[in-house]
């Protein structure tokens, strides 16, 4: 069976292996949310960044589809593993993805576990001071969210949070 992989936040600007091909595709039943504590990549357990993971709900997602080379499966299944399940907040599952180009595929996802400790829902002025003072492993937490953001921007997807969000953080800046 083909691996592909559901990216909807950092996925979308650093997949970190190289797609045999890439689609945008939107996912039914969840959402992009600024819901998960960032102990590691974007905070410490001091003072936690926010990241985004994918939140159960009457919704859909919009993000891309990455097609992973068979001869490459096994590595890019290693290497997501190791980002994305440092801790047990994410659950890697299969969701099922509706293509652009109208094919539906099976794709790996990882998904919050509401159930966890770093599970949070905060309003977003509360999710703006946090991601404004926030540093971790993989840097500021400004850069993800602004990274982030720019990708969604560039593929025409709107998402007023977002967007709000960024103006905000740039003003705590």
């Amino acid at each position: 069976m083909t691996m592909w992989v559901f990216g909807y936040g950092s996925l979308l600007w650093n997949p970190g292996f190289e797609p045999a091909e890439a689609v945008t595709a939107t996912l039914t039943g969840y959402h992009r949310s600024f819901c998960m504590l960032s102990i590691h990549h974007r905070g410490t357990v001091e003072e936690p960044g926010l990241v985004l993971a994918l939140d159960e709900g009457d919704s859909t997602c919009v993000g891309v589809a990455f097609r992973v080379a068979e001869m490459d499966e096994v590595r890019v299944l290693g290497e997501l593993r190791e980002r994305e399940l440092i801790s047990s907040a994410y659950e890697e599952v299969h969701v099922p993805l509706s293509l652009q180009d109208g094919r539906d595929v099976q794709a790996l996802a990882y998904v919050i576990n509401r159930t966890h400790e770093q599970y949070c829902q905060f309003d977003l002025e509360r999710q703006a001071q946090m991601i404004a003072r926030s540093v971790g492993g993989r840097g500021p937490n400004p850069e993800y969210l602004f990274n982030t953001a720019d990708h969604l921007v560039q593929m025409g997807i709107e998402d007023p949070d977002m967007t709000w969000l960024v103006r905000r953080v740039r003003e705590l800046a």
